[in-house]
């Protein structure tokens, strides 16, 4: 509970929402509070690996990523569908309890995740799910970028945002945030590791295929056509199976892509398919109530 001081002065809303779901489900404040925080209880050293990108192409604006993580978490996969008063609509896909995770809001406002292993956490600042949240209660990126820049960030992560005018990636950890921007072709790659410069953080590479994984993603998107259709094939991609950007279990992993998303921010509207991209067990489109 050593993050409730924070979040009752500056984001009591969000405690109200969680307060609601225990109440709902019958269980305590912190129980549903802890999955919140998740991130920031393991200070940063969670499992699981993603590759996301964006493009801005045209007046066309993409973001996407496949997220990896345990299987067995699939069953506790749910589509959370928010209707606001004042602040866009929002369609993500989250784990049941959590209020803030990857999608999409009704002005055209995505966001996606990777997780970075990094040392240190500080409970005076936002913590990590709850800022996936504040950047789908932005009328665009701009003011998302700026919500995160002044809270920070409890704990380490990559948080990448996009609108339709583009996107910018956060590089996250307890002492900065630092801007990823896009390049000249328009796009940002990521995956589980620190590009940018953090100083005074100790960061541990999570997987030691997500350097690979950067590099063959940006090699896939070299000379493709922007389309939902086109960036949902480097979601597929196998190379060096199975640690590849589709991820398969390895003998001595349980982890792999549990689910894939492809979002139009200019829809807005997203695709999404549960369990490996190449093998879907379920597919259904995120499209948020416009206001």
């Amino acid at each position: 509970m050593k993050f409730m001081p924070l979040l009752e002065k500056d984001w009591p809303h969000y405690v109200d929402e969680i307060r609601g779901i225990a109440a709902g489900v019958d269980v305590s404040l912190a129980s549903i509070l802890a999955l919140n925080v998740r991130t920031e209880i393991a200070f940063g050293m969670w499992s699981d690996g993603c590759t996301a990108l964006s493009w801005k192409c045209g007046k066309s604006s993409f973001l996407a990523q496949n997220w990896d993580w345990e299987q067995k978490q699939k069953e506790n996969l749910i589509r959370l569908r928010i209707k606001q008063q004042n602040k866009p609509n929002i369609d993500m896909i989250t784990e049941a309890g959590i209020i803030g995770k990857i999608g999409l809001n009704s002005a055209g406002v995505g966001v996606c995740l990777n997780a970075i292993k990094a040392k240190g956490i500080d409970f005076f600042k936002l913590p990590c799910h709850l800022a996936l949240r504040r950047c789908l209660d932005s009328s665009s990126r701009a003011e998302a970028v700026d919500a995160l820049q002044r809270a920070g960030l409890a704990s380490s992560s990559h948080i990448l945002v996009a609108d339709a005018d583009g996107a910018t990636g956060l590089e996250c950890s307890f002492k900065d945030v630092v801007l990823l921007p896009m390049s000249e072709e328009g796009l940002i790659t990521h995956t589980n590791h620190y590009i940018q410069e953090h100083v005074g953080v100790e960061e541990e590479i999570l997987f030691k295929d997500t350097k690979p994984r950067l590099i063959r993603a940006n090699e896939l998107v070299k000379g493709l056509k922007a389309s939902v259709e086109s960036i949902g094939t480097v979601l597929t991609d196998e190379d060096d199976f199975p640690v590849s950007i589709n991820r398969h279990q390895a003998d001595d992993s349980t982890i792999a892509t549990v689910f894939s998303i492809v979002m139009d921010l200019s829809g807005p509207v997203a695709d999404v398919f549960i369990g490996r991209p190449t093998a879907p067990e379920e597919s259904l489109q995120l499209r948020p109530l416009l206001v």
